[in-house]
């Protein structure tokens, strides 16, 4: 091997740069747009959402049956969990119209969770009413401060849920409802992400364009909003109530 550097090359006039040579370039960030399950907030334990379901019914079970039932429900398809192993025939309109109509939201749901024979009379509907319920979910230990440093950054902020039932109640109870600029969900506006209409239409309503924007997210359908013009950062899910890394949405949104 030589023991002396070779001199640099220079490109001939016209001749474009390696890339390795390219310095890399940040978009400004002049708003953020957060998907809401997964990345602000995340559903309750399977074990508690089946006892406190159970407990609406009048029925108090064990610790044993409820994993046991939680387990199977898991499987059969839970709104905020895992995707169904299996989509009975009977279900398949109302489960590919979920996030666009509320009825098929609770039709799809409620019709997956009857699949599971748990013996308890009203078992499905309760464990969907749990979902309506700001107990049967947990925001991110890092999502209230992180609204709020964008908000008194002048940073606005909405978010962009394919959902078949309205979040703001769950923002209201817990004193986030003032962070958010806009909620643009699937079932008001028509379209499901990774749709670019539904970032478009959030970013007209913070009246930014889509190419100062950022979306935050945890699924391929949140990374749509490339499509749509916008920069996307996606954060893995995290388990209920710790934090969900969205500190790194203030090192891009923020000036340094």
């Amino acid at each position: 091997m030589p023991d002396h550097a070779e001199p640099p090359q220079t490109s001939p006039p016209g001749t474009a740069e390696a890339p390795a040579a390219r310095r890399a370039s940040r978009r400004p960030v002049k708003a953020v747009l957060f998907d809401f399950h997964g990345t602000l907030a995340q559903v309750e334990d399977p074990q508690r959402w089946v006892l406190e379901a159970a407990a609406a019914c009048g029925v108090t079970l064990d610790r044993v049956r409820a994993t046991s039932l939680a387990d199977r429900l898991l499987t059969a398809g839970r709104a905020g969990g895992p995707l169904p192993a299996r989509v009975p025939p009977r279900l398949a309109e109302l489960w590919a119209d979920r996030d666009l109509y509320q009825h098929a939201h609770r039709g799809a749901y409620t019709g997956l969770a009857e699949t599971v024979d748990a013996g308890i009379d009203g078992f499905a509907d309760a464990l969907y009413e749990r979902l309506l319920t700001t107990e049967g979910w947990l925001p991110y230990a890092d999502t209230a401060p992180t609204l709020t440093a964008l908000r008194d950054a002048g940073v606005p902020v909405a978010v962009v849920s394919n959902i078949g039932f309205d979040l703001r109640p769950h923002f209201d109870s817990w004193g986030l409802t003032d962070l958010v600029g806009a909620f643009v969900l699937s079932y008001e506006v028509g379209r499901c992400k990774p749709d670019p209409a539904i970032f478009w239409r959030a970013c007209g309503m913070l009246g930014v364009d889509p190419e100062q924007t950022l979306m935050v997210g945890d699924t391929p359908a949140d990374a749509g909003a490339v499509a749509a013009g916008c920069s996307v950062l996606v954060l893995p899910a995290a388990e209920p109530g710790r934090e969900n890394g969205l500190g790194a949405v203030l090192d891009l949104a923020l000036p340094g």
